[in-house]
């Protein structure tokens, strides 16, 4: 079996684990429910029909006045407690980003970038995060499961789009958007970069410096311990390439956890000839972005895509 048949065989396993999800080819709508131009790029709000359940209101910007196919951002918004922030992440920031906010930021690079509501999230609140939780088990899938059928569905769509390049699409993210943006990554090959700040989680680390709780109840997977390691779920994303930030003072990021994680990326990396395509930054920070992280993110993404 060659190294891509491995990869798609633990791929189908991992997003098994998350249930009995929609049809992953059923048809997709997007809808533009207005459009503006603000802080020197177009903003459109859009909803979109993503799964069976209910529509996704979600943000894509670009430059304005921008000219054929862009590479493109999959951009993945944080938890952090603050329902009601949501995908409105990408163009009003949050306190653990640095200015300016990611729309901004991106569309001056040249990219255009899409955010959507998760679950329970923005425009999408009202149920609690322990209801839905509950709900979806009944259901027998989990929280996280729509979460990222949600964001690969999210992919397809922007695959459709006139003015996205679809073979220079990356994601990134920060906190829970850093844990979607590696399952992602881990899941479609069709993202060519993957950026993730502030939770790259070694699950065995966790237990052991009980911090089981700094993450909420849509972060765990039934059985996931039994079949990969959070360094198992990365190396699918080999050897595309991958930039990793995490404070070394971030509990949720255990320091033991991330060598751990580091060494076996290494070695993946370097097995597939890429070893200059799997970068770990470690800081001694928190959990949050700092001004030299952004420049770095900016620069990895310039290089990359």
């Amino acid at each position: 079996m060659t190294a891509s048949d491995l990869h798609a065989v633990r791929r189908q396993q991992l997003y098994e684990l998350l249930g009995p999800l929609p049809p992953r080819d059923r048809p997709i709508d997007g809808e533009v429910i207005r459009t503006s131009v603000q802080g020197g790029y177009q903003l459109d709000h859009l909803l979109l029909d993503l799964n069976e359940d209910e529509p996704v209101p979600a943000y894509f910007v670009k430059p304005v006045d921008a000219q054929g196919k862009l590479p493109t951002v999959l951009y993945c918004h944080a938890h952090g407690g603050d329902y009601v922030l949501g995908k409105d992440e990408l163009i009003r920031g949050r306190s653990a980003l640095v200015d300016p906010p990611y729309a901004q930021a991106l569309t001056v690079a040249g990219y255009a970038a899409l955010c959507i509501d998760f679950p329970i999230f923005g425009e999408r609140r009202g149920l609690s995060e322990s209801e839905a939780f509950k709900l979806e088990l009944w259901r027998g899938r989990v929280l996280w499961g729509m979460m990222v059928y949600d964001h690969l569905k999210a992919i397809d769509y922007l695959c459709g789009r006139p003015d996205v390049d679809a073979n220079r699409l990356a994601a990134i993210g920060i906190s829970m958007g850093s844990t979607m943006s590696i399952w992602l990554g881990a899941l479609d090959p069709r993202l060519k970069v993957i950026v993730d700040l502030c939770c790259l989680t070694d699950f065995d680390a966790l237990i052991e410096t009980r911090q089981l709780d700094g993450h909420g109840l849509y972060y765990y997977v039934p059985g996931l311990l039994q079949h990969f390691s959070m360094g198992d779920i990365n190396a699918l994303i080999s050897p595309r390439p991958h930039l990793s930030v995490a404070g070394n003072h971030d509990l949720l990021t255990p320091p033991a956890g991330l060598q751990r994680i580091d060494d076996h990326l290494r070695q993946v990396y370097a097995d597939a000839g890429a070893a200059d395509a799997w970068r770990l930054q470690r800081n001694n920070t928190g959990h949050f972005e700092s001004e030299h992280v952004r420049a770095d993110v900016l620069a990895f993404l310039g290089d990359q895509l």
